[in-house]
């Protein structure tokens, strides 16, 4: 059990386990999306560009999948954790938005996120919060708009990228709940080398590439949240 009351400023950074467990299908691994279909296909500009209408078919396709799962006790506790505990900053991977449905407030998000569009060249212009899609074109340059996600080749969002790394310069505790930490370049943002390191603590229910070098490893599912980590 961790009490976050030890520490000034918390990070919990989650990956693709914290939502396993609501049944929101992975991309990579046993089982993943990239498995049944070809990202060349339905997740790349290229692919936009070619046959718009078919990624976003797919992409709707995963939000009809996600909005049919609901948040787990770890998704409602992280929420109430933040309001007893202010300073902790949720920076995660995922582009399920299942931190906000739980009540929590995301800090980055660090590949996007499935309930925004966006133009390529300006921008988010669009919130789609909830149902289809709304496929119209950029008012401002005339291409059509395509999901706010880091797709395969994609630059990263260097904002949301330089807003997560300055929390974690930050915190004293991070917290990384269900990812394998190796996938760059989000796993660079682990403050595994910094001179004034944060105390470092891994959740997953199995081991990583990464996990002898973090300070404290509980080997638990992100729903046990509520057991581990207390105001």
């Amino acid at each position: 059990m961790i009490a976050l009351s030890d520490y000034a400023r918390v990070v919990v950074f989650t990956g693709a386990g914290m939502s396993a467990e609501s049944g929101v299908p992975t991309y990579r691994g046993r089982g993943g999306i990239w498995q049944q279909y070809d990202y060349e296909d339905y997740a790349c500009e290229s692919a936009f560009r070619r046959h718009p209408q078919r990624v976003l078919d797919f992409h709707e396709l995963r939000r009809e999948q996600v909005l049919g799962c609901e948040p787990h006790a770890g998704h409602a506790h992280l929420a109430s954790l933040q309001r007893t505990h202010p300073s902790l900053s949720i920076v995660t991977q995922n582009i399920d938005g299942m931190h906000q449905r739980a009540g929590g407030a995301v800090a980055a998000e660090l590949h996007g996120s499935l309930w925004r569009l966006r133009c390529a060249q300006h921008g988010v212009v669009e919130d789609a919060a909830a149902g289809r899609f709304v496929r119209r074109d950029c008012t401002q340059c005339g291409r059509p708009l395509r999901p706010d996600i880091t797709w395969f080749g994609d630059m990263i969002d260097e904002a949301v990228f330089a807003q997560a790394r300055a929390l974690i310069e930050m915190c004293s505790l991070f917290v990384c709940i269900g990812t394998s930490a190796v996938v760059w370049p989000a796993a660079g943002l682990i403050p595994f080398d910094v001179r004034q390191r944060p105390h470092l603590v891994e959740i997953n229910p199995e081991p990583t590439d990464g996990s002898a070098r973090f300070d404290r490893v509980l080997r638990a599912s992100a729903s046990a949240l509520p057991e581990l980590l207390v105001p």
